[in-house]
Parts: C-alpha cells; structure tokens; sequence
C-alpha cells in the first residue's frame, strides 16, 4: 500500500470531528443572531404595516391612470395594445386554455338571420287576371371582429342572384330547390367614428325605397362617419364608389354618391333628422344589365337609357315620442330630382306617416304612404320593386305591422297605384288602379 494512502487515512479520525462541531456551532449561533428586543420587532411591524399602505396606494393610482388612458383613448380613436400573457407557475387545469380560447373566438363571432314566409294578391280592372302568389325570403349572416378595428362579414340569400332588388323566390316550379346565392361579402375597418367599407357590404346610406330598394347592397368602397354631439345630437357623412358593372373591353359602369345628414337631439319628446345627398351614375356598360335592370326608364333604339342620373336627393324625418312609449309618432319625406334627365320627366317624391312601434310583444305600428315618380327620376335598377310598376307611378301604402311575440312579426300591406304620365304607362292602362295586397310573418334570430 502506498505510504502517503496510508498517512491520509490515518489522519482521518481527527478530521471527522471537525464537521459535526461546526454543524453544533452554527446551531447555537442561530437563536442569537435573529434574536430581537421587544421595541426593534414593534418597529420592524410598523415598517412593514407603513410598506403595505403604500403598495396598496400605488394600486389604487395606477388603477386610475390606466383609467384616464382609456378615457382619452376613446376619445382619440385609438385602440388599446393587447395586455401581456399573465406569467403563472403551475399546471394549468385540464382544458382551461381551450374553454378560454373557444369563449374568445365566439366571443367576437355574430350570426343573425330571418325566414319570411308572404302571401300575395293582385287585382286589376282591366290589365290581367286576378293572381294569388306565394313567396319565401330565407337570410343567414355573420360578422367576425378579427380585431379592434377589422370586422369581416357576409350573407347567404335566397332569390335569384341576377336581381340586386329582392331575394324573395316565388313558391312555384313543381317544388324545385331554392337558389341560394351570397348578397355580402365585405371587410370593415374602424377608426374612431369612421367606419370604412370594402366589397359587397350594406347600404350606406338613409334611404326609403323611392331611391334605395332595401335588398341593394353595393358593390366598391365605401366609408360612413357619425359624430356624436353635446346634448345627443349628431353629424353624419357617407360616401360610396360603386362598381355597378367593370368591362375588360369599353368604358365600365359607376357611382359615385355623397350624403350629408344631422340627428338633433330630442326637445320635448321632439327629434328631427336631415340629411342630402348627390348620386352621380356614369353608365358606360350595359352588357351585364338585363330587362330587371332597367325596368321602366326610357331607352334609346341602341339599349342605352335616354336620359343620364345625377340625382340629387333630400330626405328629412322628424319624430314625436309623446306620453306613451308604445305610441310614437314618426314623419318621413322624401325628394328625388334627376339633374341629367333629358326632359321633365325627372321628379319624385314621398311622404310617409307612421304611428306605433313594433319592437316589443304586443306592439302595433299603422303606417301610411303615398309616392309619385316621373319615368325617369330615379334609376329603376336600383329603386324598390314593391309593385309592379318600376317608375312613373302614383301609389298609396298602407302597412300594419303586429309583434305577437319577440323575434317575430306579422304585417299587411296594400299597394293601390297606377301610371303617374299616361304617356309612359306602357302595357299597363292608363287610368287603371292596381292593388296588390301582401301578408307575411317574419322570424328572426
């Protein structure tokens, strides 16, 4: 065996007693060194009492400024920056992380939707034969907030995909399937209060059916702004581009539309809103129009329309609430002048008087209208199809509307009209009143 092994092993029991005895020191020195007098450890506790008063006051200040800062970034427009991930220690309960996932993409998901079942009857003295008709009106429609500002949505219809003016498809052609097509698909981007479209998205605008069906959805770029006023009143501006038809050969088919209005706010139960517009067609195309299209305005022996649309519309509304919540009493009129018509023939107007809402069981709504249009003062292709006369008419409209339960209504029009200008009547008679009375219930979800 080596002699310097040897020399080391042999030293080794007097090595061994000096780790237990510093192991024995190091105990007994512990009570002494934390060891404190009655008044340090009163102070230590005050100190500690005087730390936790003041995290607590700086919670409270920064709860306030993240408060002001989202205060004056509302105000500003400007969206917040997404909070940091949380950092935790642990596991995570079994499908905690997926719940929360799922709740947030639902979250920012919205379905809606309607199904319309309508009756109809249409009477004439001399034009044709009586008819009793059926129709269907089936609409499903999502929107998804990507972000704070990025909205993307769309909208399966029933009807036929050739006609911008209704989705409504007649229950008849030994029970074929339904056409279904997609009416919206659009991107919407938000800044503060403008909101930009791009697509084929809703109507920008404040419409009644003199100039705007309420089944047209334009097609191109548009952007609306409302800002809101001291006292509930408000401004607004929208315009649109509209691709109403792009060729790759020859000059392509557009809109170009303004609208300005102001919401007052209520006086007395009293409110009023306004608003004006200019809508200026450029139709260099027509190969994608069909006889729905351009209906009843006036064409040249080449199928080009007669008269150019520049339309410059005016719409006003007041409304009068009254003692009764259940009865409001709602005004509406409409101008529409057509400033490139060639002739005369480029005026029309409306009135509608309402009184009643129907938004809650048991509600009743009576509403009133009366309408008159030239041959040529409005583009037919887009105006309401709710009679069969597209342009030059004079039609009255009485509506009641009954909500038997929510999501749903139940309501009756009768359209009473006949050709406004002898002249342009067509193959319609000329003195001859035409009813069409409709009957519909309405879901929605």
């Amino acid at each position: 065996m080596n002699t310097s092994l040897r020399t080391k092993r042999a030293r080794s029991p007097h090595l061994a007693w000096l780790c237990p005895l510093a192991i024995a020191a190091s105990c007994l020195s512990m009570p002494y060194a934390f060891a404190q007098t009655p008044e340090q450890a009163q102070s230590i506790k005050e100190e500690l009492k005087t730390l936790r008063e003041d995290q607590a006051r700086i919670a409270e200040l920064q709860q306030r400024n993240e408060a002001a800062i989202r205060a004056l970034e509302a105000r500003l427009g400007v969206a917040s920056p997404e909070p940091p991930a949380e950092i935790t220690t642990g596991t995570a309960a079994p499908g905690t992380a997926t719940a929360s996932a799922a709740n947030s993409v639902l979250d920012r998901l919205k379905i809606t939707g309607d199904l319309r079942l309508r009756s109809q009857h249409d009477r004439s003295d001399s034009d044709a034969r009586d008819r009793t008709s059926g129709q269907i009106r089936a609409r499903l429609g999502a929107t998804y907030a990507i972000n704070d500002r990025v909205t993307v949505g769309g909208r399966l219809v029933t009807g036929d995909s050739d006609d911008p003016n209704s989705s409504d498809v007649q229950l008849s052609n030994w029970a074929d399937d339904l056409g279904v097509s997609l009416d919206l698909a659009y991107a919407q981007l938000k800044f503060g209060d403008l909101t930009v479209y791009g697509g084929k998205f809703p109507q920008p605008f404040a419409r009644t059916d003199l100039v705007w069906d309420g089944d047209v959805n334009p097609q191109g770029l548009a952007t609306t702004y409302k800002h809101g006023l001291a006292g509930g009143g408000a401004l607004r501006a929208n315009a649109l581009f509209f691709v109403v038809d792009e060729r790759a050969a020859g000059s392509d088919s557009t809109m170009g539309g303004l609208q300005l209005g102001y919401d007052s706010p209520t006086y007395g139960g009293f409110k009023y809103d306004i608003s004006g517009a200019y809508y200026h067609y450029s139709l260099g195309s027509l190969n994608g129009a069909d006889s729905g299209d351009w209906r009843t305005n006036r064409l040249n022996p080449d199928g080009t329309f007669m008269s150019k649309f520049e339309l410059a519309n005016l719409l006003v509304g007041a409304t009068w609430q009254g003692s009764d919540e259940k009865w409001p009493v709602r005004v509406v009129g409409d101008y529409v002048k057509n400033l490139g018509a060639i002739d005369k023939e480029d005026t029309g107007f409306g009135v509608d008087v309402s009184v009643g809402r129907a938004s809650k069981p048991g509600d009743w709504r009576f509403t009133y209208g009366y309408s008159q249009t030239d041959v040529d003062a409005v583009l037919s292709a887009f105006s309401h199809d709710n009679i069969g006369i597209a342009t030059n008419y004079k039609l009255h409209a009485l509506t009641v509307d009954y909500t038997p339960m929510p999501k749903t209504a139940i309501s009756a029009i009768w359209y009473h009209y006949k050709p406004n200008d002898p002249a342009y009547a067509g193959s319609n008679q000329p003195n001859d009143w035409l009813d069409r009375i409709r009957l519909f219930f309405l879901m929605n979800f």
